[in-house]
């Protein structure tokens, strides 16, 4: 055997050759790659031509790391070799040809269009123009042109208009992204109609992303996407979709994100979960799931986030939710669920955000949830949950910031807290009806504070020096009211916080001026204290300024004229009722103001012309002021009028025809009582008011206005300030609050003016009215039978008129009323039996001598006779003239008591009508006068 022994520097040599015969292509290839990459001149071209079609404006991209890329791209020495070098251009190694470019956020302003030389970079595979702005341009069919796309994203790009059919060839695509493309009110500016969703999955079967989200679909979630089983991303949200969701869809082996949130008409039902899904995150919110949370949901063992939000599921929580251990968000809120919380959220330890507020859940805080060390969101409020709460155990979870228990049947428990660096750095404070009776003492130590609510307390302290002092810099709402706080020195002249969106002190015992609220400020509400002095013109200087409550005080002077400046566009709501302000009311209003309440003042004048201008109107209260004004006619034209209330003023003269049949067209509550109106009624307004004439169902929801406050910066919050709209109406004779307004009530009050003439049967097509006054005119004729259609009428009000005749039997069909007053008419014959009229007393009658029968003591068909009262008895409400009545009373005594009596029962019976009439014009006109007196 023979051995050779050769150098090591001969094995090292041999190695990297036979090394480098094995890897010669790598080689090739790593060698080329040193390299410049040539670029082709006519792509080179093409894009050069791209970037001048458009401008650079920073407000083209949101992107906090936004840039030009497209700054960078100059042709070099050597022409065809630049452009695989620009930023965002990327280059095939091989061919030199691009195949994808990169202009996300790279503030592009300009439109775009299929003669864009973009389109002819046949070889693009990837194409991101995301976070740009292309002026509400269409999406071009050119689009077709780049059939080897793989990956397209124009997100949020101002693109607008229908999806081009086109983008259904690219059948490559695995990454398509149109969401978010919205004007500046979220409004969707894209939608998908030909081709339809269907049309679109059905060529698109490679997809692995499909994100539509704001693009208006408008349809049903087709099967089809149940096919695509490479799908890891399907997210919808916000796409008008309907219909039943596909239960299939669920079921995609690779599917990850699911998300269809804001959807509510979109229905559907959570499966039975199997393990071994790759699930991470299931967007549901908003839409319109229900039925039962099933106990397999804790089978999901990848899920991270489950959103849920707006729902109606029911039932109880999972106790099986414990076994989400990745789980990081888990948002219940705005549900019908019931129970209590399980105690196994204990085991969610990496759990960050558990909102499970406005549901039903009952019983006590678990104490395991104290454990959740990573918890930075806690929201609970809004629901039935009682007991005590030991602040200090919350106080432990040092990752806390946002912290809401409002609105329960708890009791929150606070310490004396001494030391500053041990208490918790909260954002979000919610202890609302929380039984509070003091202001929590560890509140001086907060300097970052953004939301804090302490209404609905029983906190009687003063308000401390130190309040105004905390979290100036970050305070964005704060709401104290309906507590009874109190202020030892005045309020300070300015409020501190200088970011002060929404600020609440309504119903206290404040004293002093108003505090001008800063520029920031859009919601203000100051309603009931025993605040004093003028309306200072200083308080227009917000502009942002969108809610404004200071009635219920003690304020005088005048409205201050830019408060309601025509040139301001914020301002919807402006409540200035009971104070003391005197003087005109403003000549020019802005045009998009919604609720206008200046009610019990010593307001005169006017009404002012201007308000036809603001179409968008919604509540005018005008009552308890000393306005003098005909009945303001051209208010009809505004379209979204519902309540105009001018009672008890100094309104007078007829009301004219409507010009148009489109007079008031939304006006569901009117009331001019008490006042000088004369005339007929206006039975053409009557034949007009098409909203009176709808029978509505949701009777749970509230004329109300919603004011919205949200972040800008930092966490994602809204503010919601729900203000339900509150009216007084005469009922029965008494005022009658109702601190919310149905959007079913419908009312009419025409009571205590001056109109004549018969009762207009128009009056019965408005079959949605509920409460109709008339009382106190000078109305004649009988009781229109049409009546009898108002079949949602709870209350007729037809006393102290000229009627006559009988009550029409049809009003027995009156189901639903339960308050009936014809007193005081001219009334005769029978009362109708049956039905509602079985419940009425004899008041509902009083003053009707011709009336007879149940509840009344005269019966009908007999000749049973009313002895006449005695002469001490008569005054000033006799109810016969005292002379005549006197003359009976003689003649009795000189001939007879027979003879008398015998004539006086023929004069009664001869002279009926004018004994009434003439007794019921006496006992108006001593009416007016004592009215004129209170004026007066």
């Amino acid at each position: 055997m023979v051995i050779y022994i050769m150098d090591p520097s001969l094995y090292l040599y041999m190695f990297l050759m036979i090394w480098c015969c094995f890897n010669l292509n790598t080689l090739t290839d790593s060698l080329s790659s040193t390299q410049p990459l040539v670029c082709h001149e006519d792509e080179s071209s093409a894009l050069l031509q791209f970037k001048h079609s458009f401008v650079i404006k920073k407000f083209a991209s949101s992107d906090s790391f936004a840039y030009p890329k497209v700054a960078s791209w100059k042709l070099g020495g050597n022409t065809t070799s630049s452009c695989c070098s620009w930023d965002g251009v990327e280059c095939d190694k091989k061919t030199g040809h691009v195949i994808g470019l990169d202009l996300s956020s790279s503030f592009l302003y300009g439109s775009i269009d299929s003669n864009s030389t973009l389109f002819g970079l046949v070889h693009l595979q990837r194409l991101n123009l995301a976070d740009n702005h292309f002026n509400f341009s269409q999406i071009p069919p050119g689009i077709r042109h780049l059939s080897r796309l793989t990956s397209l994203s124009l997100s949020s790009s101002f693109f607008s208009g229908q999806i081009p059919s086109e983008l259904s060839s690219l059948s490559k695509l695995v990454f398509l992204n149109l969401s978010v493309n919205v004007d500046t009110n979220s409004q969707s500016l894209l939608r998908l109609e030909k081709p339809s969703l269907r049309d679109l999955v059905q060529n698109l079967s490679n997809l692995s992303v499909l994100d539509l989200n704001d693009v208006n679909i408008s349809s049903n979630v087709p099967s089809a996407l149940s096919n695509i089983s490479s799908l890891t991303i399907l997210s919808l949200q916000s796409c008008l979709l309907y219909g039943e969701f596909p239960m299939g869809i669920f079921r995609l082996p690779n599917l990850k994100i699911l998300g269809m949130t804001s959807n509510e008409n979109l229905i559907g039902y959570l499966p039975e979960f199997h393990h071994g899904s790759p699930l991470k995150n299931l967007l549901l919110g908003g839409t319109s799931f229900s039925g039962i949370l099933p106990n397999s949901i804790g089978n999901l063992e990848s899920l991270n986030t489950l959103e849920l939000k707006k729902c109606f599921f029911y039932g109880t929580i999972p106790a099986t939710l414990g076994n989400l251990t990745q789980l990081s968000a888990l948002l219940l809120n705005a549900n019908n669920l019931v129970g209590q919380i399980p105690s196994s959220l204990v085991n969610l330890t990496g759990l960050t955000s558990l909102d499970l507020q406005h549901n039903q859940l009952q019983g006590k805080i678990p104490s395991s949830i104290s454990q959740l060390k990573h918890l930075e969101v806690l929201n609970l409020a809004f629901n039935n949950l009682s007991g005590e709460v030991e602040l200090d155990s919350l106080m432990e979870l040092r990752n806390l910031t946002r912290l809401h228990l409002s609105y329960n049947k708890l009791t929150v428990l606070t310490n004396n807290y001494t030391n500053a660096t041990t208490i918790t750095k909260f954002k979000q404070l919610g202890f609302s009806s929380c039984n509070l009776r003091k202001f929590p003492d560890f509140l001086r130590f907060q300097e970052e504070l953004v939301l804090l609510f302490l209404a609905y307390n029983n906190i009687h302290d003063q308000i401390p020096t130190w309040l105004w002092n905390i979290s100036k810099e970050t305070m964005t709402v704060i709401d104290l009211g309906y507590n009874f706080l109190t202020s030892s020195e005045h309020l300070p002249d300015v409020i501190p916080w200088r970011s002060l969106g929404g600020f609440d002190f309504s119903y206290n015992r404040l004293q002093g001026s108003l505090p001008l609220p800063p520029p920031s400020i859009t919601v203000y509400l100051v309603a009931g204290n025993l605040l004093s002095g003028e309306i200072p013109p200083s308080f227009c200087q917000s502009s942002s300024l969108s809610m404004l409550d200071i009635s219920d005080n003690y304020l005088n002077g005048t409205i201050p004229q830019c408060l309601v400046n025509s040139s301001s566009d914020s301002l919807l709501l402006l409540n200035l009722s009971s104070n003391n302000l005197h003087g005109t009311i403003p000549p020019t209003f802005m045009m998009g103001i919604k609720m206008i309440d200046f009610s019990q003042n010593q307001l005169h004048g006017e009404v002012p012309r201007s308000l036809a201008n603001c179409t968008t109107l919604q509540i005018l209260v005008l009552e308890y002021n000393q306005i003098e004004d005909a009945f303001p006619l051209w208010l009809g034209a505004l379209p979204e009028l519902e309540v105009l209330i001018l009672r008890s003023n100094r309104f007078h003269g007829a009301i004219e025809n409507p010009k148009t049949n489109l007079e008031f067209p939304k006006l569901c509550i009117v009331d001019l009582s008490q006042n000088d109106f004369s005339g007929k009624l206006p039975s053409e307004f009557f034949k007009n008011w098409n909203a009176m004439k709808v029978v509505k169902k949701e009777n749970s929801t509230y004329l109300q206005m919603v004011g919205n406050l949200s972040s800008s910066q930092g966490p994602k919050w809204v503010y919601q300030r729900n203000y339900t709209y509150s009216v007084t109406i005469v009922s029965k004779g008494t005022d009658r609050f109702y601190e919310k307004i149905q959007s079913a009530f419908v009312v009419i009050d025409f009571s205590s003016n001056k109109f004549s003439g018969e009762i207009p049967e128009s009056l019965g097509s408005l079959s949605g009215l509920q409460l109709l006054n008339i009382s106190n005119n000078d109305l004649t004729g009988f009781i229109p039978s049409p009546l009898a259609y108002l079949t949602q009428l709870e209350s007729l009000d037809l006393s102290r008129n000229l009627l006559s005749g009988e009550i029409p039997h049809q009003l027995t069909q009156l189901t639903f009323l339960s308050i009936l007053n014809v007193s005081h008419n001219r009334l005769t014959g029978p009362i109708p039996q049956g039905e509602q009229f079985s419940t009425f007393e004899n008041s509902s009658y009083d003053g009707n001598l011709g009336l007879c029968g149940v509840p009344l003591s005269k019966l009908c068909g007999t000749s049973e006779m009313q002895l006449p009262p005695s002469c001490s008895s008569q005054g000033d409400d006799s109810e016969f003239p005292s002379g005549l009545y006197l003359m009976v009373i003689i003649l009795g005594y000189g001939s007879g008591l027979i003879v008398g009596f015998l004539i006086g029962t023929t004069l009664t019976r001869r002279y009926h009508e004018w004994f009434v009439e003439t007794f019921e014009r006496v006992k108006q006109v001593q009416w007016r006068q004592k009215r004129k007196g209170r004026r007066n």
